[in-house]
């Protein structure tokens, strides 16, 4: 398993992305599933579906440093968490990549997507037409990915249903960098508030962003 990044954002949280290379059995064999696991992939009938599970909670074993059975489920609203374990946690996959942000002491949210030019078909239904007005996203894919894996990051950090990508997360203007970062208010039940997202772009043309907060 090629971890190709993987950074120390803090003392309490970490991100790391690695390259799939294994087969679904050299991945079974670096777990402990109990049998709702085995079903949840048993439920999977695409084959890239069973790895990206798989891959994640391979990722999450090893970031975590431990032999012990990691029980990592889903709540209410799709969010995954650790059972009897304080750590934060946000999982993400794309094609070939997997990635996993863990924090002992605050909430947060990644997601990595390839970049392809498709999305610039479905750029309205997640970006207002302020943002759309911003010549660093505008009609620019890079743009579009960094604005979109921001808003899924945000949603994963929030982790609750309810909050819409174009409605609730406005991203404000940035300089577009190959790894940069962001400013983006959000409207959450308890009012606005204004996060930080980091974001960078692989050599081989995928886009990353993450938020901790």
């Amino acid at each position: 398993m090629p971890v190709v990044f993987n950074k120390n954002i803090d003392d309490q949280t970490i991100l790391a992305v690695w390259k799939i290379e294994e087969t679904e059995a050299e991945l079974l064999a670096s777990l402990q599933l109990k049998q709702h696991e085995l079903d949840i992939i048993a439920s999977l009938t695409n084959s890239k579906r069973v790895l990206h599970w798989l891959s994640t909670r391979v990722l999450l074993r090893k970031m975590l440093d431990t032999q012990d059975y990691i029980d990592c489920q889903m709540d209410e609203h799709g969010k995954p968490y650790l059972v009897n374990s304080d750590t934060h946690i946000s999982l993400s996959h794309s094609y070939d990549y997997a990635s996993v942000i863990i924090s002992k002491n605050k909430q947060v949210g990644v997601d990595i997507e390839l970049i392809k030019m498709k999305i610039k078909s479905i750029k309205h239904k997640f970006l207002s037409d302020v943002e759309l007005a911003q010549k660093q996203i505008g009609d620019n894919t890079n743009g579009l990915y960094v604005a979109w894996c921001a808003k899924e990051a945000i949603y994963k950090w929030h982790g609750k249903k309810g909050l819409e990508f174009k409605q609730h997360i406005h991203i404000k203007p940035f300089k577009l960098k190959e790894e940069g970062s962001l400013q983006a208010l959000v409207e959450l039940p308890a009012g606005t508030r204004e996060l930080t997202v980091n974001y960078f772009k692989t050599k081989d043309g995928y886009m990353l962003g993450y938020v901790v907060a």
